[in-house]
């Protein structure tokens, strides 16, 4: 029913159970498949093939046991039909019935009956389709689907990488954002993204577990009677157009019980909502009570004089780590608590709820040795995360000078050493290393030339091509040991790593607009732009020592370089400090199809050092997820809030354009070159005076700048996200000027 793989002993370990039917424990480098058809749930025509665990018939009566006489002597039994998956009072269909999977019961009264199994999405769907597995892949217009895994001929953000639970295989309709049915980006031009057309299952929906009164995660379960938003305004009923037209209707949404006027949250937003009775705000969430009894908690209004230069670390062995780190040692995206793909396990927040099991934050709910998380890679299962001892006093060094020329060391590794391609073939041990085409004198038909071809297996050199913890290795051409690691030194700092503060950045979630201070530093590659006379107007971003990324706009009062200056080094804006470095602009360069994205060489390379630090850029036309957390910092104007004059930043999900450009969000007017990032809701935001700025978000370990702050309508206005430049769509162009 499942089997363990471990992909460098290339061992296969069968097991008779399955993590339904048994507790699942965690192994280092271990995969666990399971058999599909001993997981689903549904039934698929009448369901002869059944293996679930439905033990009730349609009627609520228990089943009895396929092996037991009482109160019924079955003709059906595991000894005569073997191969049926007659085991303990498990609905099953061993005739072939085509009505479907039954049993035997406990009533004396009633010898048989049948079981409500639904269907498997397949050739229909339940609801809304969220749970869709089948093959259709053209829309209702008749149009070809996008496959997923492209960004030919429509960029999106819906990543199957970044959506693993979401099923995005080929070019098959699915609904991974809340919308009323099935749908695909089409291979139409000229036609984003339809819907399918796929009929609904005639048999009941999976029975849905009982819903609460209260909040428990996103509140897609609460089905209290709360119909006034959070702003105090009536709800409108879901059934009705008025004053508000819109798609969230009891037909639509048939499995959300979206009944009367009440708050619910049927599309996966944060929290449960309500289109409202106020012609003048479509919609708002609701204020609904924590089934933990905590309540709503305000954000903490930030002062400057605490803002102080911390590293987020855990204590002991971090059982009570509460952070919000969220990527494994090798640079792996956790996977959240609450998802069973692409691993299922049973530490979930309803198994350990003291554990503090949210979104997908390091945790340690069974006392291991250190913080650790399920990782979203299908092939790894989980690992301990990038983390570390708050008694760990690792001495920070200060970078090396810039140099002109740095020759490349290939004898040496960085980080893990995935990326090594020097010529060591021996093992840390001596013993020599076996070609990686070889099947001799060990035979291993995973990692070859063939299977790993981006991996560097040349020769019998050293590699590490699945980026194991402890570095690079190779199997040995001593019969007795399969493989060893090699022994590989370091590689000295560089010159700089770009997107790495030496001060850990805050990474707070909630607004600019409110003033949440930075740590000072911990955004090394921030600049202040200003006039000629040192008046602060717009922000900026280092991504070379001598080259600052901005917005066009910005540079709207002139086109004379003379009339701006640039400051690095600085958290507060006034540029006291004995960090701040000052730059004239030597030229200016605004992208040539008016694109709101401009360059500025500076009249001198910047001195990098703790506090100055580039940015990294993005790959050509790299496409964010929609899931991605991102922060945007800048000085620009709190309306009030406090904290002015500090650096300070906010963190907020990205967008994908499609709901962007919902006709209640910003109606159209996000361009195929610019992205969406916000808190729907509003409150947070960047406003005016960090145009220019920084949009970036975390990869691994270093962070990438993937949107300039471009435009929006207001600030922090609710359903009205901020707008951004795609960086990756100008790549070749900032290349070529830079060389140029």
């Amino acid at each position: 029913r499942a089997f363990l793989f471990t992909s460098k002993e290339q061992q296969c370990l069968t097991l008779s159970e399955n993590s339904k039917t048994a507790v699942i424990f965690r192994r280092t480098n271990a995969v666990l498949y399971e058999k599909r058809i001993y997981l689903l749930e549904c039934k698929e025509r009448n369901g002869v093939d059944y293996r679930g665990t439905e033990a009730k018939t349609q009627k609520g009566v228990p089943c009895q046991k396929w092996g037991d006489n009482t109160p019924h002597k079955p003709n059906y039994t595991p000894e005569k039909y073997p191969n049926a998956g007659l085991e303990e009072n498990y609905c099953r269909n061993p005739d072939n019935d085509e009505k479907g999977p039954w049993c035997y019961t406990t009533d004396p009264a009633t010898r048989f009956d049948y079981c409500n199994i639904p269907e498997c999405e397949v050739e229909c769907m339940h609801c809304s389709g969220e749970n869709y597995h089948g093959v259709v892949a053209t829309t209702v217009s008749g149009l070809q689907c996008q496959r997923w895994d492209s960004q030919q001929p429509h960029s999106h953000g819906y990543l199957p990488e970044n959506f693993p639970e979401k099923d995005l295989k080929m070019n098959y309709c699915r609904n991974p954002d809340g919308e009323p049915r099935p749908w695909c980006f089409t291979t139409s031009p000229t036609k984003r993204w339809e819907y399918c057309n796929i009929p609904r299952c005639t048999t009941p929906p999976p029975v849905p577990a009982p819903g609460r009164q209260c909040l428990s995660g996103r509140g897609e379960d609460y089905r209290g009677t709360i119909s006034v938003t959070e702003y105090g305004n009536t709800c409108q009923r879901w059934s009705s157009q008025s004053p508000h037209r819109h798609a969230r209707t009891p037909e639509n949404y048939p499995c959300k019980s979206l009944e009367e006027n009440y708050c619910r949250n049927p599309d996966g937003e944060k929290m449960p909502w309500c289109y409202t009775t106020n012609t003048t705000a479509r919609w708002e969430y609701c204020t609904i009570p924590s089934c933990d009894g905590t309540g709503s908690e305000a954000p903490a209004v930030d002062v400057p004089e605490q803002a102080q230069i911390t590293e987020e670390c855990y204590e002991g062995n971090g059982v009570t780590y509460r952070g919000t780190a969220s990527f494994t040692l090798t640079g792996k995206k956790c996977q959240a608590w609450s998802s069973m793909s692409p691993h299922r396990h049973n530490k979930t927040a309803d198994q350990f709820p003291n554990a503090d099991l949210k979104q997908n934050y390091c945790r340690n709910p069974d006392a291991d040795s250190r913080p650790w998380c399920y990782t979203t890679d299908p092939r790894v299962r989980w690992e301990y995360c990038n983390l570390k001892r708050c008694d760990d006093h690792t001495p920070v060094t200060l970078p090396k000078p810039p140099q002109t020329t740095l020759e490349p060391n290939s004898e040496c590794i960085h980080g893990n050493g995935k990326d090594y391609r020097g010529t060591v073939a021996k093992t840390g041990r001596g013993r020599t290393c076996q070609e990686w085409s070889s099947q001799r004198p060990h035979t291993h038909d995973y990692f070859t030339p063939m299977t790993h071809p981006g991996a560097g297996l040349e020769k019998n050199y050293c590699r590490n091509p699945d980026g194991d913890v402890n570095g690079p290795w190779c199997y040995t051409t001593d019969p007795r040991k399969a493989w060893e690691y090699c022994d590989i030194p370091k590689c000295p700092p560089a010159q700089y790593e770009c997107g790495k503060a030496k001060f850990r950045p805050k990474l707070c979630a909630q607004r600019i607009v409110a003033g949440c201070i930075s740590h000072p530093h911990s955004w090394p590659w921030q600049i202040s732009l200003r006039t000629s006379f040192g008046l602060h107007f717009c922000g900026g971003t280092l991504i070379d020592p001598q080259w600052v990324l901005t917005a066009a706009h910005c540079l709207e009062k002139s086109s004379r370089p003379s009339a701006y200056k640039v400051y690095l080094g600085l958290h507060k804006e006034r540029a006291l400090e004995p960090s701040v470095q000052k730059r004239d602009v030597e030229k200016l360069f605004k992208e040539p199809h008016r694109a709101d994205i401009a360059l500025l060489k500076l009249s001198s390379p910047a001195v990098i050092n703790n506090h100055v630090i580039p940015v990294c850029l993005p790959k050509e036309d790299a496409v964010l997820g929609g899931r991605e957390e991102c922060y945007v910092t800048g000085w620009g104007d709190t309306k009030g809030t406090g904290g002015d004059g500090y650096l300070k930043e906010t963190g907020f999900p990205v967008i994908e354009n499609k709901i962007c450009n919902r006709p209640e969000f910003l109606n159209g007017r996000v361009k195929k070159h610019e992205l969406c990032a916000g808190n729907i809701h509003g409150g947070t935001d960047s406003c005016q005076g960090d145009s220019g700025g920084p949009l970036v978000c975390l990869d691994q370990d270093k962070f990438v700048q993937h949107g300039v702050t471009s435009w929006g309508l207001g600030c922090a206005q609710p359903m009205k996200p901020g707008v951004y430049v795609r960086v990756s769509n100008y790549i070749p162009w900032i290349k070529s000027i830079m060389e140029n």
